[in-house]
């Protein structure tokens, strides 16, 4: 399946559809729908026994709810949900969201059972085409532009610094001010590439600068969570890894093991490049002390030692 028939499978959003439907709902149907409307931040983390105790209504009538609207059942509708709520909650929003903890110790399960349950599904639905599309992609670029702005920034920053090795002309993308960015961008051309990396809530100025890149004729990859999204609009390929949010922070635990076997498998490929890379920055990291191997520890504290045996 490609891009754009990934993007005509997805539906209108759970907030539409209860607007929708909102004049031929029941009356206990009403009072579910305007409560997620005024409180979707909490709601879309409520049991449905929660949101029927929350409402006035039983757990089955919100089961019904769900499953009038279209969904599958309750579960999948909350899904949806907690989905769609991740591009339309400000951080204050994101933080109520937070309530839903009872203590420190649900807030480590929680938080680490979803990010199990994100890498879990970003294998399950991994695009090996479209993974060994961008990789070719990059491989043969003249120039590779990185760019992932905001809670992006550090996967960006993460690429770079192990593209650098690999590549000889690689350029990270990154600034406070926008007409930096498109100064940085500027050159780019046919037989560059552009790696751009969004997740929710998505930067608009890394899907300008996509879209420059593309009117200038260079190929675009897109690192992003789902298909339909303003992300994938100029995306000539798109990999997607599950992304959650966990309260106020963007929990990008798959997004980030997605680029690790980015950076593996365009390793391989230029293996005999790397190598001499590496031998060379190993002798000036050795020259320079740049990492402790602990020899020059040793020495102190054999030095230290025979002072004060003196």
């Amino acid at each position: 399946m490609n891009l754009e028939e990934k993007k005509g499978e997805m539906s209108s959003g759970v907030v539409e559809r209860i607007q929708d439907s909102l004049d031929s709902m029941s009356k206990g149907q009403k009072a579910i729908a305007n409560y997620i409307l005024s409180n979707y931040e909490t709601a879309a983390y409520m049991t449905a026994a929660k949101l029927g105790e929350a409402t006035g209504v039983s757990e089955s009538t919100v089961v019904r709810f769900s499953m009038e609207l279209g969904y599958e059942g309750y579960p999948h509708f909350q899904k949806i949900l907690q989905e769609e709520l991740k591009v339309k909650l400000t951080s204050v929003q994101r933080l109520n969201a937070a309530s839903r903890f009872t203590d420190d110790a649900s807030v480590l399960k929680s938080i680490m059972q979803a990010d199990l349950d994100s890498l879990r599904h970003t294998y399950e639905n991994l695009d090996e085409q479209a993974f060994s599309k961008a990789v070719s992609t990059i491989l043969d670029a003249k120039k590779i532009y990185i760019m992932g702005l905001r809670s992006s920034s550090p996967l960006s920053s993460f690429l770079h610094f192990y593209m650098t090795p690999l590549f000889d002309d690689v350029r990270h993308i990154h600034s406070n001010s926008s007409n930096e960015v498109f100064e940085q961008i500027l050159p780019i051309g046919p037989g560059d590439v552009m790696i751009g990396i969004s997740f929710p809530r998505y930067s608009t100025r890394t899907i300008q600068s996509m879209q420059y890149a593309r009117s200038r004729g260079a190929s675009v990859i897109v690192i992003t969570d789902k298909p339909d999204t303003p992300m994938t609009e100029y995306a000539d390929v798109a990999l997607f890894a599950k992304s959650d949010m966990a309260s106020f922070v963007d929990s990008l635990t798959a997004p980030l093991s997605l680029i690790n076997a980015l950076l593996v498998a365009l390793g391989m490929h230029r293996k005999s490049h790397i190598e001499e890379s590496f031998e060379a920055l190993e002798r000036l990291w050795a020259e320079y002390k740049v990492y402790d191997t602990g020899k020059d520890r040793a020495i102190k504290d054999g030095e230290e030692k025979e002072e004060q045996d003196v």
